[in-house]
């Protein structure tokens, strides 16, 4: 069953009855591989779903790595979009960068900014140049307090160098071909603010005060799943949080959420309909519910378009206001 964009009232899926009040949904065309590389990480971010660290070790084996760009050919997936942690951390990489633009493929590096002067990662600005990856980086607000105050100290510092860096190699200039676009996170429980104002209102600040460039500014809800959960949680601000969500629910974001077009991969290959899905353990496939886990290997010889998607109640994160998915707002 394929269905249109225009229809996403007429999407049906197979989910127990009461477990979430979410809308039902189908895939799409895949268009997007997203890999989740490692869980290690130079920072511990408070807004964090994926609760990454310095000291996590988890990290995508070899032979998993390899199934990557086969899985790009067969299922001629347009967009490879590397995540974690800091996916820059995995020791290949950037074997598996070249891999993928070889084939032709555009690849996303989530970046967190700071990675780019770490010990080790001098030459990584540059690399990414190299071989025209689109980098979409970590700048929760244009104010030094408000990010060391999310991300730690100094790491607003650092991200402007980090900026600086790209700029210098052609990010974020025009007519350079390469991508760079930054990612706004609210500060507490609440809704990203329009989405077109607040990016020119970055780029004005971040170019009279820093002289720097971007392309686009994404505008993320944060999710109440994993450390943001805890957080809210203990200042009692959960339920507060998850009936704002429910309740901003626009229905003309389902065309649009990220789920009908990519799926996610974790650190041991198992496929999950969102970053989100995976970090709650929600696997996905035309067996869900059924104690089994899809692996990547399976898009070898499976299409996924029209399985059902795992909705549950987070999923109102994705369509509330003007929606939020990896590409920033929806409307």
């Amino acid at each position: 069953m394929t269905v249109s964009p225009q229809q996403p009232a007429a999407i049906a899926a197979t989910i127990p009855a009461g477990a979430t009040t979410f809308p039902a949904l189908r895939r799409g065309a895949l268009t997007t591989l997203q890999v989740n590389l490692t869980y290690r990480c130079n920072q511990a971010c408070s807004h964090c779903h994926v609760n990454a660290g310095p000291t996590r070790t988890e990290s995508m084996d070899p032979a998993t790595v390899a199934l990557i760009p086969e899985v790009l050919k067969a299922r001629g997936i347009r967009t490879l979009d590397l995540t974690g942690g800091a996916p820059e951390l995995h020791p290949l990489f950037r074997e598996l960068v070249a891999a993928a633009r070889g084939l032709g493929v555009e690849v996303i590096d989530r970046c967190n900014l700071t990675i780019l002067t770490e010990q080790g990662q001098e030459d990584l600005a540059a690399f990414l140049a190299e071989q025209g990856v689109t980098v979409v980086a970590s700048l929760p607000c244009y104010s030094a307090g408000n990010v060391d105050r999310q991300r730690g100290e100094g790491v607003f510092g650092r991200s402007v160098a980090g900026l600086r860096q790209l700029n210098a190699l052609g990010y974020g200039q025009g007519g350079s071909g390469l991508e760079l676009h930054l990612v706004y996170n609210p500060q507490g429980p609440v809704l990203p603010p329009p989405q077109a104002p607040l990016e020119a209102d970055y780029k004005r600040v971040l170019a009279d005060d820093f002289g720097i460039a971007f392309n686009q500014l994404y505008a993320l809800a944060n999710m109440p799943i994993q450390r943001f959960e805890a957080v809210l949680r203990l200042s009692g601000q959960l339920e507060t949080y998850q009936e704002l969500l429910r309740s901003s629910h626009r229905e003309a974001n389902l065309a649009q959420v990220m789920c009908r077009s990519l799926i996610s991969v974790d650190w041991q290959g198992h496929l999950f309909d969102c970053d989100f899905n995976q970090q709650l353990g929600l696997p996905c496939g035309p067996d869900q519910g059924s104690g089994t886990r899809s692996h990547l290997r399976d898009l070898l010889r499976r299409d996924p378009e029209g399985e059902p998607i795992r909705v549950a109640n987070h999923c109102f994160g994705c369509t509330a206001g003007s929606g939020s998915s990896c590409g920033g707002a929806l409307s």
